[in-house]
């Protein structure tokens, strides 16, 4: 892994900015993105900067399952006022919340994502170490999934929610073995609340208890964390 250490998370906005241009003058095509509060300031830089996505694809990790496109509370909402109306991409695909059958729904996205292989993936990583929805215990090998909600990601993702009943309790999510295929990782985590995390992710033990720990087996990972997401590694 190469560690990053900024100062606060509008630093780290700018750090992945690098990492996203490197990839483009790299020949990617295919971007792996994620929502959440962890990549906003990374999705400012790129609005802000000359970057060109038209020539490129992108693929989101997951999305709340039972939420319409248009839902404001949904990713594909998300990414749209983040991200696409200003930088729009050639192709971006999410997976389908309203989706009848979720069985089928996690098979055609599968094949999205043969079809199209991820250069750069970026991620965020939960309090309980997860990465996408993929929550503790998840497996390593996993592929497109319909996944019940922790207690502990309920809670967290109340905050964009009017009331926590509101908050779907269920996602679909790209799974670990398919996050793993990824040429390249871009993780980022702020603040004194994912430090935990952090120092299990990079110092503890590859388990499917900390999802994120698996980035130890990746080739190519880039970690980018601020003074307090840092705080406790050796």
């Amino acid at each position: 892994m190469k560690i990053i250490k900024v100062k606060d998370q509008v630093e780290g906005g700018k750090e992945a900015l690098k990492v996203f241009k490197e990839a483009l003058a790299n020949g990617v095509k295919v971007f792996g993105l994620a929502t959440g509060s962890t990549p906003e300031t990374t999705y400012d830089e790129l609005v802000k900067s000359d970057i060109d996505f038209s020539n490129s694809i992108s693929v989101n990790l997951d999305e709340y399952v039972g939420l319409k496109p248009e839902d404001e509370q949904s990713y594909a909402y998300f990414m749209k006022e983040h991200l696409f109306n200003a930088k729009p991409f050639a192709k971006s695909f999410l997976p389908n919340g309203m989706a009848e059958d979720a069985d089928q729904e996690c098979e055609r996205y599968d094949k999205l994502l043969e079809e199209y292989h991820v250069g750069l993936q970026l991620l965020g990583i939960g309090r309980n170490g997860h990465i996408g929805f993929n929550e503790p215990g998840s497996s390593f090998d996993g592929k497109t999934h319909k996944v019940a909600l922790t207690q502990s990601t309920i809670n967290a993702n109340s905050r964009f929610f009017d009331n926590e009943e509101d908050v779907p309790k269920y996602a679909y999510s790209m799974g670990i073995g398919t996050i793993m295929k990824s040429d390249t990782i871009l993780l980022e985590a702020f603040g004194k609340n994912k430090a935990e995390a952090v120092k299990a992710m990079i110092e503890g033990p590859v388990t499917p208890e900390v999802p994120a720990s698996v980035l130890q087996n990746h080739p190519d990972v880039v970690v980018i964390i601020d003074e307090e997401a840092a705080s406790l590694l050796k």
